[in-house]
Parts: structure tokens; sequence; C-alpha cells
């Protein structure tokens, strides 16, 4: 693609996804930062992942519910899982989210190793497809990603160890079939990093809108080299993030 094919048809749905994946990310990003837990968003949609796989293998449809309760509940009971460790052994609970990640991918690698389209699958869950995202696709996403953010804003404080990892899946699940485990990552982590210096509401204004450029951005550069959409967002995401971060206010944060 290139900037003379560029349509707001095509852009639009993908810009929507990204917008609702930030929805529910931002808020949990900080919660994350805040537990130390940092890639505890690769594990679960590793996971995720892996139960899309699985039921690929096992035969059921592209995007329907098969794969979608597959993905839902490999996610919770790696939620579950993590849920245990870090309340029996939270000592080594980043260590455990570690190899929980890489059992996860390996196991996926496994599963396709003996499809002839298995490279391109892994690629497509990695990277995502960003761009081919559908109106279809977004009502469901929707009411999961707002779903999350509501909840976390209204209950976030008492919902416990269980209800932040039982959302987080949830959140995970949804967004790592529009937009890709890496883009989910990114997602997750970069705009509460980027403003790690700003307090209360600041900060998570600041997040959104270091988000939203950032997938804005990505995806014209995107459609102008004509490169995987996926990894432009991440790439945009990061250097943003680094700028956003290096000019930010300096000093201890105070309480909203």
């Amino acid at each position: 693609m290139n900037l003379s094919a560029l349509e707001l048809s095509l852009l639009l749905p993908a810009l929507l996804a990204g917008f609702l994946v930030l929805a529910s990310h931002v808020p949990l990003g900080a919660q994350v930062l805040a537990r130390g837990i940092v890639f505890i968003d690769l594990a679960i949609a590793q996971i995720a992942g892996l139960g899309v796989i699985a039921a690929d293998r096992l035969g059921f449809e592209p995007q329907g519910m098969g794969v979608q309760l597959a993905a839902v509940s490999a996610a919770m009971l790696g939620s579950l899982l993590l849920t245990y460790t870090d309340k029996r052994w939270p000592e080594v609970q980043e260590a455990l989210i570690g190899v929980l990640f890489v059992m996860a991918a390996t196991g996926g690698i496994l599963l396709l190793s003996n499809n002839p389209h298995g490279g391109e699958h892994l690629k497509d869950l990695l990277v995502g497809q960003i761009l081919w995202v559908n109106y279809q696709q977004l009502p469901l996403a929707a009411a999961v990603s707002l779903g999350v953010a509501a909840l976390w804003f209204i209950w976030g404080a008492r919902l416990g160890r269980l209800g932040f990892y039982v959302l987080f899946s949830l959140a995970v699940t949804a967004s790592v079939q529009l937009v890709g485990i890496y883009l989910v990552f990114a997602s997750l982590i970069v705009p509460a990093m980027a403003t790690r210096h700003y307090a209360g509401r600041p900060r998570l204004w600041f997040a959104y809108l270091h988000g939203f450029a950032a997938y804005a951005l990505g995806l014209l550069l995107a459609a102008w080299w004509d490169l995987p959409a996926g990894a432009v967002i991440v790439w945009v995401m990061a250097v943003l993030g680094l700028a956003v971060y290096a000019v930010g206010p300096r000093g201890k944060l105070r309480a909203a």
C-alpha cells in the first residue's frame, strides 16, 4: 500500500481497534508497572495465542466462537495459575511469568510444526494484521475492552489479586486477536512507562494521548512505506514514549 491508495475505510477500523486496545491497557499498564510484573502481558497474550492455535488445530472456524472460548479459557487458566504463584511464591513471580511465557511460545511452535502455513500463522499472531481488522470484529472487542476499563475504574482497588488477573486476561484475549502479541505488549507497557513521572489524572490522559498518537502516526507511516503496520506502530510508540519520558517532569510522584 502507498499513500495514493490510502482510504479511510481501511484505516478507520484499524485505528478504532487500536483505541479499543488502549482503553483497557493504559490503566492496567500502570498497575502492571506498580506491581513489578512487566512481562505478565506477554505471558497472558502468548497463552491466549496458544489457545487460538489449539482451537485452529482442532478444526474450529477462525474468528468463530470456539476460537474465542479457547483463547479466553487458556488466558483464564494462565491467570488463575499466576494468581496462585503470586500468593504462594511472590519472590519469584517475575521468573515464573517468564517460564510460563516461553512454555506457551514453544507450545504454539510445537502445535504448528506440521502445519504448512504454520510460519504465517505464527507471524500473524505475533505481529498481527491490524490493517485488516473489519467493523464486524469491533463490537465484541469494544464490549470487552470498555467493560474491563469501566470495571477497573470503578472497582479496581477492591478487586484484589484474582480480580486483577481475570480482568487482565479478558483484556489481553480480546486485544491479541485484533493487533497481535507484540503490539498488545507495547500498548500496555510503553504509555505507562512514558508517563511514569506524572501523577493522577494527568498521567492517565497523557498516556492515552501518547498511545492514540502512536497508533495514528504508525498506521499512516505503515501505509506510506508499505510496511507491516503492527511493527511500525510498536516502533513509533517506543520512540514517542522515550521522548515523552525524557521531557516529562522529574521528582517524586504525588498522589491524585
